[in-house]
């Protein structure tokens, strides 16, 4: 065995969405990291969509920026076309929606790694995690080669037992053409990790210039600027498209024709798939009343012809595929420069790990990504950064970050995987928020700013700026209260003009901000002193004002559910004394070692009356311990 002759305080296995994430913050924060991947050319790979964000994954970008991490800024860096979506919906589910050049991206967030002090990149495949009295000791390489450290993060995405199929063809793969990890999911058994098998795909590219874009219906980009990063300059975005298109009838038949060549219905693919993003054979036969299906066709980036077809997943056969395709307007004459695929992967079911994702039975292990049974760029990231964040807090003996379910879908995503588990590849929505009113996409940098301050990650100018904001914020809503309009003739034509009523005595600005109607650009020109703010401050402030009852009831609830998670359960529980208790709820209870009676009302099996008979025993047994 030979001992690089380095040691590090973290190892980070992967160096995809989360394991760069992971990376660099543990070396922004002083630690001497080692980020390993497969291929240094697949770092921060975008082996499926091109895009970053949308309703719930736009949130978690922002969301991640805000804690000091990455993905926002390197976006910004790569975008060439973007959108607001849901623009016509409520605040809680509008969000930004970006397409990236996919080589820029990747060359963007390499440049990042190389270039972080206390931040080695090196190129190796990892076969062993070495533990020591219960604690990470280090990693051994399929070089031979032995690492020493502290803590590893296990991030290794699609590649971890990865094999591709296409139609009744398959091999070992990471994404397709890639190199996949064949041995650490042993090491993780022998250790006595529970290992599951999912199943993922990707669409065909197509060459642009055998697209009739004539005959398809164009997306610009926004015509206003825009950016993910609250640190980026927004701008606007041209000269790139998207384009919409449907499959039709002959697309179907085609389709229901090769079911027998499908890998995914003849049962050669074992791994759980994406239920919320099928493949197109799977919509085919799920939906067979569907005279077609939206497909979106997406530029890949600045310098290639490449096009992804969006909503088009598959593993049909590349002749079916061509054929297929073939039957979508616009695409009647396309070249498959890419061909779509299915890959399965090892993951192990994240009911095995603690909030701060570390494993439950070994010190110094954690796990980020999908990995963790999750789908997405954007859900890998918000592993990434946590567990990144952690793995140094484990170092300096300090409490973890773990966020609540009311404070960041980073903690909606997070509580749900170690809480619920997953059977299939989990994708994040705003309907998983109880408190989406409250996670909205505009304010992340007041929700968790605070966090990336107080660990490491966010400068003290940043911060302070963002108290600046809140208090110009709270300023702004509170002299909108008091600001009355008097009902003069220009006011009462403006609101007509509106299509609201006019107001016959004394109203204040807020009480008019609150209709419907009414929008904060339409008060400025009834207010005799407007001030000087932003529009993301403007946008922001209207959104307080006019769903200021719909916010102050979610904090009504936020406040029961605090005195639920505030109840902490005790360490090493045994469940089986505890008079009352079902079979089941005992199972789940010592499967899932819930930290508060709040994440045990969370388990499936655990009942009402279950967490009553909790509740009592806790009271007891806290009662008991300040007597003697």
């Amino acid at each position: 065995m030979y001992f690089y002759d380095k040691e590090y305080d973290v190892v980070v296995v992967g160096a995809g969405h989360a394991g760069s994430e992971a990376a660099l913050a543990a070396a922004k924060l002083g630690y001497k990291t080692l980020a390993l991947s497969v291929y240094l050319d697949n770092i921060s790979l975008m082996a499926c969509n091109p895009s970053i964000g949308g309703p719930a994954k736009g949130h978690l970008v922002r969301e991640i920026d805000a804690l000091g991490g990455e993905m926002g800024k390197n976006i910004d860096k790569t975008t060439i076309h973007i959108r607001v979506l849901n623009e016509s919906k409520g605040p809680a589910v509008q969000a930004l929606r970006a397409q990236s050049d996919k080589k820029e991206y990747h060359l963007e967030m390499k440049k990042a790694i190389e270039n972080q002090p206390n931040l080695d990149l090196k190129q190796g495949i990892v076969e062993e995690i070495f533990i020591n009295n219960g604690k990470v000791e280090g990693i051994g390489l399929n070089t031979g080669i032995t690492v020493k450290t502290k803590t590893v993060i296990i991030s290794t995405g699609t590649f971890l037992g990865g094999i591709v199929h296409i139609g009744l063809v398959n091999f070992p793969s990471g994404p397709l053409g890639e190199r996949p990890a064949l041995k650490l999911t042993q090491s993780l058994r022998n250790l006595g990790f529970e290992v599951g098998r999912l199943k993922t795909g990707t669409t065909p590219r197509v060459d642009a210039r055998t697209i009739d874009f004539s005959s398809l219906e164009k997306q610009s980009s926004a015509d206003i600027p825009l950016a993910f990063s609250y640190s980026s300059e927004p701008k606007i975005y041209s000269g790139f498209y998207c384009y919409h298109t449907r499959t039709s009838n002959k697309t179907h038949d085609i389709i229901r024709l090769n079911l027998d060549r499908s890998p995914l219905f003849t049962g050669i693919i074992e791994g759980i798939g994406p239920r919320y993003c099928p493949s197109i054979e799977d919509r085919v036969v799920k939906f067979p009343d569907r005279e077609s299906h939206s497909i979106f066709l997406e530029p890949e980036g600045r310098r290639t012809n490449e096009y992804y077809v969006q909503n088009f997943s598959t593993s049909l056969p590349i002749d079916v595929q061509v054929e297929m395709i073939r039957t979508i307007p616009g695409l009647e004459h396309v070249e498959i420069m890419r061909p779509g695929y299915a890959i399965e992967y090892d993951f192990i079911p994240p009911t095995q790990l603690n909030p701060n994702l570390e494993s439950k039975t070994i010190k110094g292990l954690f796990f980020a990504g999908q990995i963790n049974g999750t789908s997405g760029y954007e859900e890998a990231a918000g592993q990434g950064i946590v567990a990144g964040i952690n793995a140094v807090q484990y170092l300096r003996g300090e409490k973890p970050l773990i966020l609540s379910r009311d404070e960041a879908y980073i903690g909606v995503l997070i509580d749900d995987l170690i809480t619920k588990g997953t059977k299939e590849p989990y994708r994040l929505f705003t309907s998983r928020a109880e408190y989406r009113l409250l996670l909205r996409h505009d304010n992340a940098d007041l929700r968790l700013s605070k966090y990336g301050y107080e660990v490491g990650l966010v400068s003290k100018e940043f911060y302070e700026k963002v108290l600046r904001k809140k208090d110009a914020l709270e300023k702004e809503k509170e002299r909108l209260t008091y600001v009355k309009i008097n009902p003069t003739d220009k006011v009462n034509e403006i609101l007509r003009s509106k299509g609201t009523s006019p107001i016959s005595t004394p109203t204040s600005l807020a009480k008019l901000l609150k209709r419907p109607e009414i929008s904060y650009e339409d008060i400025k020109k009834i207010d005799p002193q407007p001030p000087s703010i932003s529009a993301s401050l403007e946008n922001e402030c209207e959104i307080e004002v006019k769903y200021e009852g719909y916010i102050n009831r979610q904090k009504i609830q936020v406040e029961q559910f605090k005195k639920m998670e505030n109840k902490k359960i005790p360490d090493k529980v045994d469940y089986v004394k505890i008079k009352g208790l079902k079979k089941e709820a005992i199972e789940k209870l010592e499967k899932i070692k819930p930290i508060s009676l709040g994440q045990a009302s969370r388990i499936s099996g655990v009942t009402p009356s279950d967490i009553d008979i909790l509740m009592i025993y806790f009271e007891t047994y806290k009662n008991q311990k300040e007597q003697s």
